[in-house]
């Protein structure tokens, strides 16, 4: 008689320590959430900006995104935009904070026709920059939609990357 209860109170000692186990890592998932949601444009733009050469772009305003990306201003919360000083070159990245995250969705559509776009304009005249537009990066954390083209494109990510991963 004595096992039964070694075995029943094992088994409930094991099933509280999954409930405080299974506490702490939604607690966790949740404060990291939290973060994203607080996290900045500015912020995430910084730590980008100090991982590429900046000296041949030039920083855009809500008129030049506009007219890149066709966005509706009311679903851009926040945004970090650097173009090409020239037109012959297909650098470019942008950070964008939707109002809703259901949102992304639209801006990646959005940006997927400026790809297209690019791809058309560089194909036959501009290989090397075709290239870096096919090469392109494009993904979405959170509320946040990162879109690269550029020959830095992977240090980029990685900083883009990083900045979420110190904050979870």
């Amino acid at each position: 008689m004595e096992k039964r209860g070694i075995n029943k109170r094992g088994i409930l000692s094991f099933f509280l320590i999954m409930v405080v186990v299974l506490g702490v890592l939604s607690g966790c998932s949740g404060r990291g959430s939290e973060a994203t949601e607080k996290l900045s444009v500015v912020a995430v733009g910084k730590r980008i900006e100090q991982t590429a050469d900046l000296k041949e772009m030039k920083k855009g305003d809500l008129k030049k995104l506009q007219k890149l990306y066709r966005l509706d201003a009311d679903i851009v919360e926040d945004f970090i935009l650097y173009t090409s000083v020239s037109n012959v070159k297909a650098d470019e990245w942008v950070v964008i904070k939707v109002k809703e995250q259901s949102q992304t969705e639209i801006v990646e559509e959005k940006i997927e026709e400026r790809i297209a776009a690019q791809k058309i304009k560089f194909e036959s005249y501009r290989p090397n920059e075709y290239f870096l537009v096919e090469n392109h990066v494009l993904k979405t954390k959170g509320r946040f939609v990162f879109f690269v083209v550029s020959d830095e494109a992977g240090q980029m990510e990685d900083a883009f990357d990083d900045t979420f991963k110190q904050i979870e």
